[in-house]
């Protein structure tokens, strides 16, 4: 009788051991399946799509590209143009509303251009190193003669647009003025066996000023811009001052 009593109490020595060792490895096993149903209900509460916040501080348009087809206006009854004349034009101007609605603003900027002009006004050189001016009439055998100018811009614009914070296309009526410099200037003729470049012209006038005005909706507008100085203030042709001005008309694209 005491072996038995003595087993039996083994026995359920043992089994105490058994059951503490598997509540044990429950508890252990249960605590990561309790902490993942916490988190996968935090995460329940969390909407499913980030709040829109609007920018009640916007600015609009402070990115540009234009596409232009250029004329020469004002200029001597000999000349005219032929072939195609166009721009490039890109820039960043800084927009500063005036008004808590923010659709009135002003902008500064710099930006680039690049224009060519096609037509039959010949600028050369002499042996003296004078410029020479002179028209290109129809029995001169020649395949080009264009110049060409890069500049350096600076916009100054007053800015009307139906804008709100909400959305993105709106109308808009831009104007202002656009300082630039002519830091490259080429002329170009060609001829069977005969090319003549001019990069150097004392006669031009190489600071510009410009009026400008832009109006349209969304992504297209239509854009023009007009030279209020002289190209060539102090050239003249067959006795007539050359006093040529620059008309720009075409597609500005703006971004932010």
């Amino acid at each position: 009788m005491f072996f038995l009593s003595l087993n039996v109490n083994i026995f359920g020595l043992e089994m105490n051991k058994l059951f503490k060792s598997l509540y044990c490895l429950f508890v252990v096993f249960s605590l990561p399946l309790s902490a993942q149903t916490e988190v996968e209900e935090e995460l329940s509460r969390i909407p499913d799509s980030v709040p829109f916040i609007i920018d009640s501080l916007y600015r609009e348009d402070q990115f540009y590209v234009g596409l232009t087809f250029n004329l020469i206006s004002n200029k001597p009854n000999a000349i005219s143009q032929s072939g195609f004349s166009g721009g490039i034009h890109a820039g960043f101007t800084r927009d500063f509303p005036l008004n808590k609605r923010r659709n009135v603003a002003i902008a500064f900027g710099l930006g680039w251009s690049l224009n060519s002009y096609s037509q039959n006004l010949f600028i050369g050189e002499d042996e003296a190193g004078e410029s020479v001016f002179r028209e290109l009439t129809n029995n001169i055998d020649y395949s080009t003669n264009r110049f060409t100018t890069q500049l350096v811009e600076a916009p100054l614009e007053f800015r009307w647009r139906t804008s709100t914070a909400e959305t993105y296309k709106f109308w808009r009526i831009y104007t202002g003025l656009r300082l630039g410099y002519i830091y490259h200037f080429k002329s170009n003729f060609v001829q069977p066996n005969n090319r003549v470049v001019q990069t150097n012209v004392p006669e031009l006038d190489r600071f510009r000023v410009g009026a400008t005005f832009t109006f349209g909706y969304n992504t297209f507008n239509f854009h023009i811009y007009y030279s209020l100085n002289s190209l060539f203030p102090d050239a003249s042709l067959n006795g007539e001052s050359i006093d040529i001005s620059v008309f720009r008309a075409g597609l500005m694209f703006y971004i932010l």
